[in-house]
């Protein structure tokens, strides 16, 4: 499984880091990021759901 974040897109809101906080969470500034080391790996069982929650559709999940 392939997990990105589209930085020009994410506007912050946190419904990613809330919904997976073992994959996702913010940066300094309230961005979402995928955690070090978790972008290409199982995700979790809830990554699909942080990806639908995303308000600007700013999370990419592959495979």
């Amino acid at each position: 499984m392939r997990i990105s974040i589209d930085a020009e897109l994410c506007i912050g809101a946190g419904q990613c880091a809330m919904t997976s906080p073992d994959v996702f969470t913010q940066d300094d500034d309230g961005f979402g990021m995928v955690v070090t080391g978790q972008d290409g790996g199982t995700g979790g069982p809830l990554v699909r759901e942080a990806a639908r929650a995303c308000p600007v559709r700013a999370i990419s999940v592959e495979g």
